[in-house]
């Protein structure tokens, strides 16, 4: 492997496969993807419970409220949507939130994972219905 990459790198013949201008455009479609007000306070309760969990040290930052939130917006997009549900934030939560928090020593000594302390957040946090007309903020 070293002999090979002596002399290069495969990432120096990768092309683009879309330009900057649709890059920007994927963006702000995502940005335009609707968050009803009950969905962005779910987000902030899943994130206040990392905060507050007895197995964790060091809980979500308002940096991962904003992470859990755009990721919900590009999955909801990805899936077809103009809206977040519920479940697009119980999907995503797992792959943003497991390596932002810092658990307690004594927990990893138990074995506790971030993984399982996550599920468990989102096993205990209330899901909020949604109105009917879901698609307005």
């Amino acid at each position: 492997m070293i002999e090979r990459l002596q002399l290069g790198h495969p990432i120096e013949d990768l092309e683009a496969v879309i330009s900057p201008e649709e890059a920007l455009k994927c963006q702000e479609a995502v940005r335009a993807v609707q968050v009803h007000e009950r969905v962005r306070n779910y987000m902030v309760q899943i994130i206040r419970a990392t905060r507050e969990h007895d197995a964790i040290i060091l809980g979500g930052s308002p940096r991962a409220s904003l992470a859990l939130f755009r990721a919900s917006q590009a999955y909801a997009s990805i899936n077809g949507y103009d809206y977040v549900l519920p479940d697009d934030v119980k999907h995503i939560a797992p792959a943003v939130l497991a390596h932002r928090i810092i658990l307690r020593p004594e927990s990893r000594l138990r074995k506790v994972t971030t993984d399982s302390v996550v599920a468990e957040i989102l096993r205990e946090v209330p899901v909020p219905t949604l109105p009917d007309a879901i698609g307005q903020a």
